[in-house]
């Protein structure tokens, strides 16, 4: 049986074009939800999931930091992956023919120069693989998508205009998480270890909380709040550095953190993406 790979949409979003870039020889999962996807690997159904975390152009991506530390997941590995958009439509078609296009709601921006040069209106919908899906299913020849060339290929679609985004920078980062931990040393580009954390409540905590990292030279790459359990004072912090906690200068970095915050927990330690 091959491994498995789970990760959220329908056959040919780009979190599936994750999955084949970065982990061609494992079977990819679709799923519904984030929360699907994390338990289908909980389960033991899935050897793996790809979340995606951010997006160069949209920012982070909704839900996810909230579900990563009480997801029972770890991040083994980090994925850049550059989102190309492309327009398509059933064979036979022609770009002259097309006159409204449907993605999602992020996606239809992205292209805005290009729809407007080609009078071409965009319509919202809940996911562009989907949308791709319901054009091949379609007698409408004036109906296309915007997806990925994975989306065109798995529905027997035409592609009528390749990687028409207005911006070449998009880019998605995903992490790929486990059920077991992977503490080793590995990759090329150094390690990534990821966190969360509250802070206790003392004057000036954030600041003597992240002084450690500063005084020890540990580079931090993200930090990012977020409100816990409905309350307005209840702030958690998702962080990233640059390291391994068995590094001398970020071991001590976490032990100034540990003292000045209620709760810390370790998401993963990970291989940094070329990409970087």
């Amino acid at each position: 049986m091959h491994a498995r790979i789970a990760f959220q949409g329908e056959p040919g979003a780009y979190s599936h074009q994750a999955c084949r870039d970065y982990r061609p020889e494992m079977q990819p999962v679709p799923c519904p939800s984030f929360e699907e996807v994390i338990e289908t690997v909980r389960r033991g159904e899935a050897d793996l999931a790809m979340l995606p975390v951010e997006n160069t152009t949209y920012g982070r991506v909704a839900d996810i930091h909230r579900l990563l530390p009480a997801s029972g997941l770890h991040i083994v590995d980090e994925a850049f992956v550059r989102v190309h958009i492309s327009l398509m439509a059933r064979p036979g078609a022609t770009l002259r023919d097309i006159r409204l296009v449907r993605a999602h709601p992020v996606l239809l921006p992205q292209c805005r120069d290009f729809l407007r040069e080609h009078g071409i209106a965009g319509e919202a919908a809940a996911d562009s693989a989907g949308a791709a899906a319901a054009v091949a299913r379609s007698d409408d020849a004036s109906v296309g998508a915007l997806a990925s060339d994975l989306a065109a290929e798995i529905h027997g679609l035409e592609i009528l205009a390749r990687h028409i985004e207005d911006h070449g920078h998009n880019t998605t980062r995903f992490l790929i998480m486990a059920r077991e931990p992977d503490l080793s040393r590995r990759g090329e580009a150094g390690m990534i270890t990821s966190f969360v954390f509250r802070v206790r409540n003392i004057p000036a905590a954030l600041y003597k909380a992240l002084g450690g990292f500063a005084t020890n030279g540990v580079n931090m790459t993200k930090l990012e709040s977020y409100m816990v359990d409905g309350s307005f004072s209840a702030t958690q912090f998702y962080a990233d550095i640059e390291g391994h906690p068995d590094d001398r200068n970020v071991r001590l970095a976490l032990e100034e953190l540990d003292y000045f915050t209620s709760e810390m927990t370790l998401l993963g330690v990970y291989p940094a993406d070329r990409k970087r």
